[in-house]
């Protein structure tokens, strides 16, 4: 069953542009061209982001193609489909890739099992909520945060897989 999803460059310098569009290309079996905008919080920087249509998995295909490039701060959303769950992938330098499922809404979902080994591990309280902070990417989401903001209004490209 086919799904979607989006990726968003919240920032990558202008020589890597090219780099990104052929990497999304090749996941997509595509010809991809992006609308490049200038990244207010990165004066070196430029942001796009595309709204994708392919086969469950292809989130991972896309976020694995992009951390190709450390310098690149992005994010890649699929949407859940029938047999599959959604999921979310956040990339920033230094800190590297996060990946994430996420439900309908778009929100991060700890399994159970996930959850009860995080309160078994904990020595105290407070790492409770400091596991619970890293099973949900804050650290990748605080980053990103500001960069989202500044892309908002910006063009979409709108994307879909061959085959």
């Amino acid at each position: 069953m086919p799904t979607r999803g989006v990726v968003y460059v919240h920032s990558t310098p202008l020589a890597v542009c090219p780099h990104v569009e052929w990497a999304i290309s090749r996941v997509l079996v595509a010809p991809v061209n992006l609308h490049w905008t200038a990244q207010p919080l990165d004066p070196n920087g430029r942001r796009a982001e595309c709204s994708w249509t392919g086969r469950a998995g292809t989130g991972a295909e896309l976020a694995a193609a992009l951390r190709q490039w450390p310098m690149t701060r992005f994010e890649v959303t699929e949407e859940p489909s029938p047999g599959a769950d959604g999921e979310r992938f956040m990339h920033v330098p230094g800190r590297g890739l996060f990946r994430a499922t996420i439900g309908a809404a778009g929100d991060i979902q700890l399994g159970e099992d996930r959850i009860r080994a995080i309160i078994a591990a904990a020595p105290a309280p407070e790492a409770i909520a400091h596991a619970l902070d890293k099973a949900m990417g804050t650290a990748w989401d605080t980053e990103l945060e500001p960069y989202r903001h500044a892309g908002e209004g910006a063009p979409v490209t709108l994307l879909t897989r061959v085959g």
